[in-house]
């Protein structure tokens, strides 16, 4: 069992928001199965590892807050757990850290960082289903995706005018975020669901949205607009999962847990356990410097594999998301990682 300190005043309502996801499964959801590896105690001296309680950037307009436990970590010889959340995340140079983010760019981030999968509900359950059904080989293959994506000098501007407002927050500390490239997501999305929607060789089933979700705000048009979304990935053998406004893809783990195959465009992207697990062995993926070819690779892997290989990719892409992605097993995992340690 893994012995967490951290500055519990901090777990409460206010802050609910902010916590890191694992005190927020120990202190706010009680959960059993996380409780069987970590606990919460009241002294460095006793910990294994000290933790902020809550997102770095909300965390360091309590400099005093911050300092004590950073104090009681280098004190203790404890290794400190960081949280950076959103869709950038936050490189922080301090000793003996261990930062859990959503993004980043790999080759920039140091062995160190600990990449979060998007914590989602089983999208089976949505869809009303028991168990993974399996997609037989076809001559064609399938590819799915429902989303935002639009091409056009117009929507390339708005982008850039976005991404120059973003750059301007983050030089006047307005946020606390890596510093980023310009990617217009948007325009990069259309270009590529272009390439398979042009392409007879590929039958390509897209659904193109103007905005996120549809639009949806209220409760009906939500289920609405999330149940189209999940037949879509349950419908077609592979999924195109691309990055967002940050370098990482929501829809690489909602692929995953239906149990079908993602084809990645890599934009520098760290996977969750990327020194743990092959992910060659369970999607496509597609150095952007290879974009212009996505169609062809696409089309050689599916060539490559049999009807029975594709099958046990789907079942071992439900499985890994089970065993390493869904939110309490991701923890046990760093548990396992981090109890060998000491």
């Amino acid at each position: 069992m893994l012995k967490l300190y951290t500055d519990k005043s901090f777990l409460n309502d206010l802050y609910r928001k902010q916590i890191f996801p694992l005190l927020f499964d120990l202190y706010f959801l009680k959960s059993e199965t996380i409780q069987k590896f970590y606990k919460i105690v009241d002294t460095a001296e006793d910990s294994d590892v000290v933790v902020f309680p809550v997102d770095y950037g909300n965390f360091n307009k309590f400099q005093d807050s911050l300092y004590k436990l950073l104090d009681a970590s280098k004190l203790n010889k404890k290794p400190l757990w960081i949280y950076t959340s959103g869709d950038f995340g936050y490189t922080v140079y301090i000793s003996n850290t261990y930062n859990f983010r959503l993004g980043g760019f790999h080759s920039k981030l140091d062995r160190n960082t600990y990449v979060l999968p998007s914590f989602i509900n089983d999208p089976l359950e949505n869809l009303g289903l028991q168990e993974l059904s399996l997609i037989d080989k076809t001559s064609k293959p399938s590819i799915g995706f429902v989303g935002h994506a639009q091409g056009g000098v117009l929507k390339w501007i708005k982008e850039y005018f976005n991404y120059k407002k973003l750059r301007w927050k983050r030089i006047f500390k307005k946020t606390y975020i890596d510093k980023q490239p310009f990617y217009p997501s948007s325009v990069k999305r259309a270009y590529y669901l272009d390439k398979f929607r042009l392409d007879k060789r590929i039958e390509a089933n897209f659904i193109y949205r103007k905005k996120y979700r549809a639009g949806a705000v209220s409760g009906q048009n939500l289920i609405k607009s999330s149940r189209e979304f999940y037949q879509n990935i349950h419908d077609n053998l592979y999924t195109f999962c691309i990055r967002g406004t940050g370098n990482f893809s929501v829809r690489f783990f909602e692929t995953l847990a239906m149990g079908r195959i993602p084809v990645v465009l890599d934009t520098d992207c760290r996977l969750p356990f990327h020194n743990q697990i092959d992910w060659r062995k369970h999607c496509l993926i597609v150095k952007e410097s290879n974009g212009s070819k996505i169609v062809d690779l696409l089309l050689e892997f599916h060539k490559s594999k049999s009807n029975t290989e594709l099958e046990q990719i789907q079942r071992s892409n439900r499985l890994l998301w089970k065993e390493y992605l869904k939110r309490e097993a991701y923890f046990i995992k760093v548990h396992n990682m981090f109890i060998n340690r000491l």
